[in-house]
C-alpha cells in the first residue's frame, strides 16, 4: 500500500505535518510531491525541517504564475509522479491550485483521491479557491470532512454518505504540535510591547480586501482609531504594494500603537497568535487557528467556509466595515466577560485526534476494497430515488439493511441531518435509494 500526498503551499504543510506523522507512525508506504506552488527548494526544504518533518521526495518547483500557469504545470509534473510511482491513494488538502491539479490529475489516471478538509464551502464562486475545492470534490472518492456542515454540504451535492467520514480538523492536531516546537524554536519578544496595551495581530491578502481601495481605506482608517491596541500588522507583500499605491502605507507607517512587520516564518507566528489578545485576518486558515488557540477572532470578510467558527462565537464576521471593525474590537478589548466567553467555546474542529481518525478511516477503505472503481456493467445500477416519513423507532444502519437501501440525507426538526449508522429515525423524513 503507497500514499501519495500533494502539497504546494504553507497551509497545507502545516495541515498535514500531523497526517504524516501518522502515517509514519504506522510504517505505511508514502511520498510527498511538494508542486513548489510559492517557495523555491531551499526556502521549501528548510520549512520541513522547521517542522521535524521529512523532505519531499519530489518537488515539482512550479513557483508564482496565473492560475492556468501554475495549474497546468502542476499537472503535468504530478502525472510524470504518479505513472512512475503507482501510488494506490492520492491525498491532497484543502483549496488551492495543487488540490485542483493533483484531484484531476489523479481522477485521470483513475487513482482514488482523499480530500483532507473537503466540503468546506463560502458559496461565493469569484473566489478561486471554491472553484477548487468543489472540483476536488467532484474527483474525489475518500471525504475527510471536519465538521457535520461541510458533510451535509457534500450530502447536498449528492455526495455518497458512505464515501464521507467526519473526522474533525487537522489544524487543531497541528497548532497543539507545533505550538510545542515553536516554544523551543521562537523568540517573539521585540514584537511584543512592554506597554499594558494588549496585543493585536492583523493579517491581511485577500483580494476582495487589498484590491479593493475604498475596503482597504476602510480598514487602514479603523486601525488608526484602534490605539487602545499594540497592533502587529505582518504585511503580505501585495497587500504592501497597494498600500502604496493608494497612498495608504503613509498613515500608519509612523502610528505609536501600530508595528509593521514582514511575514514571520510560521513557528514564530504561531507563537504571536498564541499570545494575543485578539486577532484580526481575511485567513481561512487563521480563523481556526485562533479559535483552537482560543484567541477571539475578528473576520475581515463577509463570508466564510468556516461559519462553525461564527456558530460558535469564538469568529466575528466585520467585513471593511469600518465602525463595526472599530465597535467589535474596542468591545473584545474592555469587556472581559465578552472575551473569556469567545475564549471559551467549544472547538468546532474537535480535540486534536483528527489525523488518527483520518488514518484510520483511509484504510479501512483501502483495505476492504471499497475505492475500486465501478466498470461499465455495473455503472448503471438500478436504483429510484425517494422520500419518505419514517414513523417507527429505527436507526440508520438498521433500516437501511432491513430494505435495501441507501439513505442519502436525513431531515426533522432540527434541519439536515447526516445519517450517522446510529442516528435514530423516528419522526424524520429520509431522501433514500432504493435498490428493491
Amino acid at each position: 500500500m503507497k500514499i501519495a500526498i500533494i502539497i504546494g503551499t504553507r497551509p497545507e504543510i502545516i495541515k498535514m505535518a500531523p497526517v504524516i506523522d501518522e502515517i509514519i507512525k504506522r510504517d505505511i508506504d508514502f511520498i510527498i510531491i511538494h508542486t513548489g506552488q510559492h517557495y523555491d527548494f531551499e526556502m521549501s526544504n528548510q520549512f520541513f525541517l522547521d517542522l521535524e518533518l521529512p523532505e519531499p521526495h519530489y518537488n515539482i518547483g512550479v513557483g508564482s504564475g496565473s492560475h492556468a500557469h501554475q495549474t497546468s504545470n502542476m499537472m503535468k509534473g504530478i502525472e510524470k509522479v504518479l505513472i512512475n510511482e503507482k501510488p494506490d491513494l492520492v491525498m491532497v488538502q484543502g483549496d488551492t491550485n495543487a488540490v485542483l491539479a493533483g484531484s484531476i490529475t489523479s481522477s485521470k489516471l483513475h487513482i482514488p483521491v482523499g480530500h483532507v478538509e473537503a466540503g468546506l464551502r463560502s458559496f461565493d464562486k469569484s473566489m478561486p479557491e471554491e472553484i477548487n475545492r468543489m472540483v476536488a470534490d467532484v474527483c474525489t472518492q475518500i471525504y475527510y470532512a471536519p465538521t457535520e456542515k461541510s458533510a451535509i454540504n457534500l450530502l447536498l451535492e449528492g455526495i455518497n454518505p458512505k464515501h464521507i467520514f467526519i473526522t474533525g480538523n487537522t489544524i487543531v492536531d497541528a497548532c497543539l504540535r507545533n505550538l510545542k516546537i515553536a516554544e523551543k524554536k521562537s523568540n517573539i519578544s521585540h514584537l511584543i510591547s512592554d506597554s499594558p496595551k494588549k496585543l493585536l495581530t492583523l493579517t491581511m491578502h485577500r483580494a476582495e480586501n487589498v484590491d479593493n481601495p475604498e475596503r482597504l481605506s476602510q480598514i487602514i482608517q479603523a486601525l488608526q482609531e484602534l490605539d487602545d491596541f499594540n497592533i502587529v500588522f505582518s504585511i503580505h507583500p501585495r497587500t504592501l504594494k497597494n498600500l502604496k499605491k493608494h497612498n495608504l502605507y503613509s498613515q500608519i507607517m509612523n502610528k505609536d500603537h501600530i508595528k509593521l512587520i514582514k511575514p514571520l516564518g510560521y513557528l514564530d507566528f504561531l507563537c504571536l497568535l498564541s499570545q494575543s489578545h485578539l486577532i484580526m485576518t481575511d485567513s481561512g486558515g487563521i480563523q481556526e487557528e485562533a479559535i483552537t488557540l482560543k484567541v477571539p477572532c475578528l473576520t475581515l470578510r463577509y463570508n466564510t467556509e468556516r461559519p462553525e467558527t461564527v456558530s460558535a462565537g469564538g469568529n466575528i464576521l466585520v467585513g471593511a466595515d469600518k465602525d463595526k471593525i472599530v465597535k467589535n474590537a474596542k468591545l473584545i478589548s474592555s469587556d472581559m466577560y465578552i472575551h473569556q466567553k469567545m475564549q471559551k467555546v467549544s472547538n468546532p474542529y474537535g480535540d486534536g485526534n483528527s489525523a488518527e481518525k483520518l488514518v484510520d478511516y483511509t484504510l479501512k477503505e483501502l483495505n476492504s476494497g471499497n475505492l475500486m472503481l465501478r466498470t461499465p456493467d455495473d455503472i448503471m445500477d438500478s436504483f429510484q430515488t425517494k422520500i419518505k416519513l419514517i414513523k417507527e423507532d429505527i436507526k440508520v444502519s438498521d433500516y437501511e439493511k432491513l430494505n435495501n437501501v441507501l439513505i442519502r440525507i436525513v431531515y426533522d426538526v432540527k434541519g439536515v441531518q447526516f445519517p450517522h449508522p446510529n442516528l435514530n429515525l423516528k419522526n424524520s423524513s429520509i431522501l433514500y435509494d432504493d435498490y428493491a
